[in-house]
């Protein structure tokens, strides 16, 4: 009975403060938590290694006979919605891609930013808001819609009409 009573009896002690025999316990334990912190660093690194070639952009040479001063142009468009960015964001519709009713435009987009296994796309009709509307003259002529592919479906950033011919 004295022992208890000579040891704190019921006082309240914290964990960490008891005495311990057992060091080679706790280095194995720190020892195999640094390690699996290593171990997922390094598989963090190789997955990134491997997804990194396919997020590489790429120069087609497409507008390498491009005006620049038609490049520039492009360059600073914008709409109410900010800028458009340039010819190489927006696509060219053709006139049954797209109308006009009562003032309000709308065009005719895939439904999904990318083909899906190769497959055709679903062509949609989307209203275009008019902030997305671009105000200044076509220098191209031809229609231009630079859409905006999220979660919640299309929506439209910049439409530039053309001259319905």
């Amino acid at each position: 009975m004295s022992n208890w009573i000579d040891s704190g009896g019921d006082e309240l002690r914290l964990y960490g403060a008891r005495p311990t025999n057992c060091k080679s316990e706790r280095r194995r334990i720190g020892s195999a938590t640094r390690w699996r912190g290593v171990t997922r660093l390094a598989c963090a690194l190789g997955l990134i290694a491997l997804a990194a070639p396919f997020g590489h952009a790429r120069d087609r040479g497409q507008f390498v006979n491009t005006n620049a001063d038609l490049k520039a142009w492009f360059d600073g468009l914008r709409s109410g919605k900010g800028p458009c960015c340039s010819d190489a964001d927006g696509s060219a519709l053709s006139d049954s891609d797209w109308d006009s009713k009562d003032g309000h435009y709308r065009v005719r987009v895939p439904r999904y930013g990318s083909a899906i296994d190769g497959q055709p796309q679903e062509l949609v009709w989307v209203d275009v808001p008019e902030e997305a509307v671009i105000s200044e003259p076509n220098r191209v002529g031809r229609t231009m819609v630079w859409p905006i592919y999220g979660y919640m479906g299309v929506t439209i950033r910049c439409f530039m009409p053309g001259s319905m011919t």
